[in-house]
């Protein structure tokens, strides 16, 4: 028996946000390849496949007759913009296993409630394995999903509102400290912004010292790039990821100051 082997993939900053190393993916394809892991919108960077990325990603699929594995999650969590799915490529619908949930879009994190949607060949081996191992959802979850689906999204429109002011806020305050730089993403509620010159300018050369001090420093805590995977080959620049989703704006210009004035002091 052959053990199943996945090979990860980076991203690399450009104009406004940062995009996929394509050639690394494309270099990274084998005649053992299988699947295509994308997760577009995406925790920890907060970026999304360009309409060109997409179809490269597509045409890769295909042409390798790879089956897609296309995480949404954060599909309708966007403040500009529309969300593309890869299913809606040519030759993708049928090659596409979309992972959904009812966490991101209707607060409903922690009452774990999703969906896969797939080619029907697939959708009944999901559904024969899930059938054995959790059944189904609680009554009360079921009726908070099919309120949610069938509401006016007036709540929706408002956690929206309050998530983009917070981004705007958040991203505001990083650009204007010393040596970090940080996109505005358009969709998802993260910022990974980029510490690599404020690092050099405290001497901190691993992140392991740069989170704990800033930490008892401050009082700040956030996530670094070494909370989602080992580094890459070649990889030089250095990154924290912050969440937005569940601290007020006040709260933000609070923490971000304090770690504004511990990284420019």
């Amino acid at each position: 028996m052959s053990l199943l082997s996945t090979k990860p993939y980076g991203f690399v900053e450009g104009k406004d946000n940062f995009a996929l190393d394509m050639d690394a993916l494309e270099g990274s394809i084998t005649s053992k390849s299988r699947m295509l892991i994308v997760n577009d919108l995406q925790n920890p960077t907060g970026a999304e496949c360009s309409p060109g990325e997409l179809k490269h990603l597509a045409d890769l699929a295909v042409k390798h007759d790879l089956v897609v594995l296309a995480d949404e999650a954060y599909f309708d969590i966007r403040y500009e913009g529309n969300s593309a799915s890869m299913a809606t490529l040519p030759g993708m619908p049928e090659r596409t296993v979309i992972l959904q949930t009812f966490s991101k879009k209707f607060a409903m994190t922690g009452w774990r409630l999703g969906a896969t949607i797939a080619p029907k060949p697939i959708a009944d081996v999901i559904a024969k394995l899930n059938v054995n191992d959790e059944s189904c959802s609680n009554h009360f979850i079921q009726y908070g999903a099919v309120e949610g689906l069938k509401g006016d999204q007036k709540e929706v429109e408002q956690i929206l509102a309050v998530l983009k002011e917070r981004r705007d806020v958040a991203v505001d305050i990083l650009n204007s400290i010393e040596g970090v730089r940080c996109f505005r993403p358009n969709a998802t509620f993260y910022l990974y912004p980029n510490v690599t010159d404020a690092m050099k300018a405290k001497g901190f050369s691993a992140y392991e010292e740069l989170r704990r001090t800033v930490l008892h420093e401050t009082g700040v805590s956030f996530c670094t790039r070494l909370h989602f995977g080992r580094e890459l080959p070649g990889e030089t620049h250095k990154y924290v990821r912050l969440a937005y989703s569940g601290i007020e704006v006040e709260d933000i210009r609070e923490g971000l100051g304090k770690l504004k004035v511990f990284l420019e002091s």
